[in-house]
């Protein structure tokens, strides 16, 4: 029988709303690095070099076509092993797991919201970049100043978008042992046998913040158009 003061009670409670705080943590952190790498990529695609369109497109399809979960087991079994042996010692000695995470989420989630922008920025008209470059600016200054913070208001809707698979993606953390929402659902359930009382929890969370954010995307939505 379902019985939800089972959730609410004891050490069950604490390891739920710890994996809920630390998803959310891996959203917040990611989100914060894979914006602004998302502009540069964006602003590499629109360049007028080929060499640096060139390395624009490479980064978007080499991360966009490789699942999600390979990325995750590369960066913790992988990229390690490239590192020289007192650097790997100190990320091993540390929360490797949380960090593999994150770098694989940013990666992952800037090559997609590098096209948001990159839509947005070839939605403005051209004569406000010719306008800053007849001023005097140069290619960056005219996209730093004038062209992205216009683009951005305007991708604001799929940027959220982006922002709800972010934090769906953040499950998939689990894998490589970071202690996320699933993984501490999961854990509960190994220890417990209720089942149904922990997926439901963490159902009910995944909703819950998912729901808050298409809110969000529809109220800027509304306003842009």
């Amino acid at each position: 029988m379902f019985d939800l003061n089972f959730l609410l009670s004891g050490d069950y409670r604490d390891w739920l709303v710890s994996g809920l705080l630390l998803s959310l943590q891996l959203m917040g952190i990611t989100l914060l690095l894979a914006l602004p790498l998302a502009c540069g990529v964006a602003m590499l695609r629109l360049a007028p070099s080929r060499l640096l369109n060139g390395l624009g497109a490479a980064y978007v399809e080499l991360i966009r076509n490789v699942p999600l979960l390979a990325h995750f087991l590369f960066w913790y079994f992988g990229a390690p092993e490239l590192l020289p042996d007192s650097w790997k010692e100190r990320l091993y000695a540390g929360n490797i797991e949380a960090a593999s995470a994150i770098a694989a989420l940013t990666l992952y989630t800037a090559a997609y919201m590098a096209e948001d922008i990159r839509s947005g920025i070839r939605a403005i008209p051209a004569q406000q970049f010719e306008a800053g470059r007849a001023l005097g600016f140069s290619f960056l200054a005219t996209m730093r100043l004038c062209i992205v913070p216009q683009a951005l208001r305007l991708a604001a809707p799929p940027l959220l978008s982006q922002t709800l698979n972010l934090w769906q993606n953040t499950s998939i953390a689990t894998v490589i042992g970071v202690a996320e929402l699933m993984y501490q659902t999961q854990r509960v359930e190994a220890a417990s046998f209720r089942s149904v009382e922990a997926f439901v929890f963490a159902s009910a969370a995944y909703l819950a913040v998912s729901l808050l954010i298409a809110g969000l995307a529809a109220l800027l939505q509304r306003k842009v158009s």
